[in-house]
């Protein structure tokens, strides 16, 4: 005959957390380690720090310290807020939260610190009693979060991703210090940190921007209606191609000249390469510079033909 498991309220088993709860789960440590997969040992209770006593400070199978903090109650801000301090204190390689309800913000809060750039692994578990018909209660563990390779992954990306966004606001900083008085058009335009900055051409659908990569830097009219226009920016493109001799001598340089081939927007454009955001700051001011002359002649070469299209 098979029976249903049951579940039994935690305050039935364990009455208090510390004197209870901590107690027992330093004298049977040995059943975290199927959930969090590393061994447990040399676990002590109470351990001090300034004003704070971790539940309990034990050592994996390296030495490495690892505090776990008990709450027989939801997941709060306060736990969270020690785990982080014990962390410290004690110079802690892992941290292991065992909650009866993880909140999902502390789900998302563990989520972020297992993909951080600190040499830690935190776990969050739940804890759970269980009986069958009238057995006595048994713990049950789940871990909720836990430490991945994805999450370092991820959380490598975002790093990257932060880096990137930091060197591009920081670069269009530079140029439009640079272009300001030379290049009206971009007077009133914020740095960012996308890859692109842009300014209006003064005629509906025309715009002019810079585009940033690491290693180059690109100056760009761009042709967009909106929604629904590839037809008519191919139109305009085209009857704009039709004086790219014209331009091109005028600017003194070769364009490419990009059709919306399978996208919308049209694009006259001149390639820079010496060098992007992830050229050092100082060689950022020249690489800004003829970034701006390019800007300039290509904005002067363009303009007469532009009143020309309809």
């Amino acid at each position: 005959m098979i029976d249903r498991i049951k579940r039994v309220p935690l305050r039935k088993v364990w009455k208090h957390e510390a004197h209870d709860f901590t107690v027992w789960l330093e004298e049977n440590i040995d059943v975290l380690k199927e959930v969090v997969g590393f061994e447990i040992t040399n676990a002590e209770r109470e351990q001090s720090t300034g004003n704070f006593n971790v539940d309990i400070k034990a050592e994996d199978e390296s030495g490495n310290v690892v505090v776990i903090e008990n709450q027989l109650e939801k997941s709060d801000h306060d736990h969270l807020g020690k785990i982080i301090t014990y962390l410290a204190a004690f110079d802690a390689k892992k941290a292991i939260w065992i909650v009866s309800e993880p909140r999902p913000e502390h789900i998302d809060a563990i989520t972020w610190l297992n993909q951080g750039s600190n040499d830690c692994d935190f776990y969050l578990l739940k804890i759970e009693a269980i009986q069958i018909s009238d057995s006595a209660p048994a713990p049950l563990i789940t871990k909720i979060i836990g430490p991945s390779e994805e999450a370092r992954q991820v959380g490598k990306i975002k790093k990257e991703d932060s880096e990137r966004h930091r060197l591009r606001l920081a670069f269009w900083s530079k140029l439009l210090e640079l272009s300001r008085g030379k290049l009206p058009l971009f007077n009133s335009i914020s740095p960012t940190k996308d890859t692109w900055i842009g300014a209006s051409a003064g005629k509906r659908g025309f715009q002019y921007a810079y585009w940033i990569t690491k290693d180059s830097l690109r100056a760009e009219l761009r042709i967009d209606l909106g929604k629904d226009s590839g037809e008519e920016n191919l139109r305009l493109f085209n009857k704009l191609k039709e004086y790219q001799s014209e331009i091109e001598s005028k600017l003194g340089e070769l364009l490419e000249w990009n059709e919306a081939d399978g996208y919308r927007v049209c694009i006259i454009r001149k390639q820079l390469t010496s060098g992007g955001y992830r050229n050092t700051e100082e060689e950022w001011g020249s690489i800004s510079e003829e970034g701006i002359d390019i800007m300039q002649r290509l904005e002067k070469a363009i303009k007469p033909f532009l009143g020309k299209l309809k």
